[in-house]
């Protein structure tokens, strides 16, 4: 791995979290992602399953866990199932655990081979009354093919009918959500190379410079600093592609006079970082530029303030647009008449600023997090909100991560510049 060990300590709290969650005599089990086939003969490059690596730290591919915290054999309560390498392996694909390597690193004792999975499960799910499975249930996503959690779960139906089966994403949703001191620690690590990564462009950006140019030096900074990589496709949005709120070309020349919209993070040993930046190609705003830039960056400002333990994601959300609705009228984008004039279910202020201002922050970028559930300490959460306005050709999003505490808010990029006066100074040093 390019990361240093993570300490097994936190998985093994994370496995006794989950495993107090399940029903009398249960059995979980959790796959490994799929890998993906990119081209005829190679794969994408592998991402582990966040909830198996959440519960048990091993990061590579055809790999299950087993946790049966009431089994009778007690050599078969918490079991790793691992590929088991061989010499072609060895000289094609290089480094895969030991089984050694896999308990030191997850903190479970009994490691077999994947080839013995059937026939220990076999053995013992018959004395268990319910069995728990896994998906994805993030609510962002809906999925299309088959993948390897989906299949898995038509072959155990097909061969144990008459068990009770469970879902153990909500157990899932309701303990990633809430951090521990070493994610945020590994949060932190990602943050910090975000935040040299961004410093970098800084230093680098010129007119006539390429998009592509910028992205390259980020993830330059990245990799040599462990970084696994992008923590998400990265998006370098110049002049007019800024109002592409997803906008992944990253092919056009950055003008003089242009903003650049920058969304991008660091991944760090499966954690991540999630930045947006808006800076001036020339490096100098123009006085309508930092005005809306200086809009955008009073929102972030006051809904920091507003994010905290038990607070309601709608009615956040509600609080925010009332926010950027007042700098809206003040930039002279919408009028009060429009303000009084708009519908409920669609407020004025979503012209120009037409997605939400968080959304949770961990293994998955859009962390898995109970939509409806008020959020807590231990959280971490963005704030991003953004000013579009296509008939200028510019957009601005600016973006940090926000944990919050027993003593308020902390600001895990508060070390990033922000500030437009700032970033002007740094890339005319």
């Amino acid at each position: 791995m390019k990361y240093p060990t993570i300490d097994q300590s936190l998985f093994t709290l994370n496995r006794k979290n989950f495993t107090k969650q399940l029903k009398n005599n249960s059995l979980a089990i959790f796959n490994s992602s799929d890998e993906f086939p990119r081209s005829g003969d190679q794969s994408f490059v592998f991402k582990q399953n966040p909830d198996l690596f959440y519960l048990s730290g091993i990061d590579q591919e055809q790999t299950i866990l087993l946790l049966y915290p009431d089994c009778p054999n007690p050599l078969y309560r918490e079991v790793l199932f691992l590929r088991q390498t061989n010499d072609y392996i060895k000289v094609w694909e290089g480094y895969k655990y030991t089984k050694e390597q896999a308990k030191a690193a997850s903190g479970i004792e009994s490691i077999y081979w994947l080839e013995d999975f059937d026939n220990i499960l076999h053995s013992i799910v018959n004395y268990a009354a319910h069995i728990y499975l896994n998906t994805n249930e993030n609510d962002r996503y809906a999925h299309e093919v088959p993948y390897r959690d989906i299949r898995f779960i038509e072959k155990m139906r097909a061969k144990y009918p008459l068990h009770h089966y469970e879902r153990s994403a909500p157990i899932m949703r309701s303990l990633r959500a809430v951090k521990s001191d070493v994610e945020v620690e590994l949060t932190k690590k990602a943050c910090a190379i975000t935040r040299d990564a961004f410093i970098r462009v800084l230093k680098f950006t010129k007119p006539g410079v390429k998009e592509y140019e910028i992205e390259a030096e980020i993830i330059h900074e990245f990799i040599r600093q462990g970084g696994t990589g992008h923590a998400y496709t990265p998006i370098i949005a110049s002049g007019h592609n800024a109002n592409i709120l997803h906008y992944n070309d990253n092919n056009q020349e950055c003008k003089s006079g242009d903003v650049i919209l920058f969304d991008f993070g660091a991944e760090y040993a499966n954690y991540n970082a999630d930045m947006s930046r808006s800076i001036p190609v020339n490096g100098h705003f123009t006085q309508r530029q930092k005005d809306v830039y200086n809009a955008v960056l009073q929102v972030m400002k006051q809904s920091v303030k507003l994010i905290g333990e038990g607070v309601l994601w709608n009615t956040y959300h509600e609080h925010v647009g009332k926010i950027m609705t007042e700098q809206l009228v003040n930039l002279g984008l919408i009028s009060l008449e429009d303000v009084k004039k708009q519908n409920p279910a669609y407020p004025a202020y979503k012209k120009y600023f037409m997605h939400g201002t968080s959304h949770h922050l961990g293994i998955d970028v859009h962390d898995f997090a109970g939509r409806y559930t008020p959020f807590a300490i231990g959280n971490i959460l963005t704030v991003e909100p953004g000013i579009y306005i296509p008939e200028e050709g510019l957009g601005i999003r600016l973006e940090n991560n926000i944990l919050i505490t027993a003593n308020g808010n902390v600001d895990l990029m508060a070390d990033i510049p922000l500030e437009a006066e700032e970033i002007e100074e740094i890339m005319n040093s």
